[in-house]
């Protein structure tokens, strides 16, 4: 495991974290890991590592939101 690997499993339990307390009500917690965890794969190595954090809570954020209108 490197730094950066740390650093971005650090970041994606931080999103994971603050999402989960925003949306825990109306979507399971175990959904809106899946969405966090997706959305760090998708970003992945297409981003500067310093944008991580920023990019993942804005891209998993709009998942979750995109989920919740799904009938």
């Amino acid at each position: 495991m490197t730094v950066e690997t740390h650093q971005a499993d650090d970041i994606t339990t931080e999103v994971d974290s603050w999402l989960t307390g925003e949306f825990a009500s109306v979507l399971p917690a175990a959904d809106i890991t899946a969405i966090v965890r997706s959305a760090r794969s998708d970003l992945e190595g297409q981003i500067v590592p310093e944008a991580m954090g920023e990019m993942l809570h804005r891209l998993a954020r709009f998942r979750v939101l995109r989920a919740l209108d799904r009938p």
